[in-house]
């Protein structure tokens, strides 16, 4: 099947003299985003040839630490659901929903 067309995700990096990120913005065009601001970012890239995963994490300085919680967490969640979508493993997916229930407890982000 030939490429029938191409999309591009920038992000672009702000950084301090200590080459600290002050700021986040990214652009995806084919998803409507332009030049949106954000805090912090991961990205994890599939190395096939090594068999191992490349990554990303960058967070600005003045990113809350009670907001970086809620990050990891809501992606730990959205990991388990892809985990699901691409597996189709009901049975670990529910694993991973689990720790992130535990997760979001222990960090009180959900209360008793």
């Amino acid at each position: 099947m030939a490429i029938a067309h191409t999309s591009e995700i920038k992000f672009k990096i702000a950084l301090d003299e200590n080459r600290v990120p002050e700021e986040i913005t990214w652009n995806a065009e084919d998803g409507g985003i332009k030049e949106a601001e954000s805090k912090a970012v991961m990205l994890s890239v599939w190395d096939h040839k090594k068999k191992d995963t490349l990554r990303m994490d960058l967070w600005t300085k003045d990113m809350p630490v009670d907001e970086m919680k809620q990050f990891f967490h809501q992606t730990l969640v959205s990991m388990a659901d892809t985990f699901e979508r691409a597996t189709d493993d009901t049975k670990m997916s529910a694993t991973m929903r689990d720790f992130c229930d535990y997760f979001a407890e222990k960090l009180e982000l959900i209360k008793k």
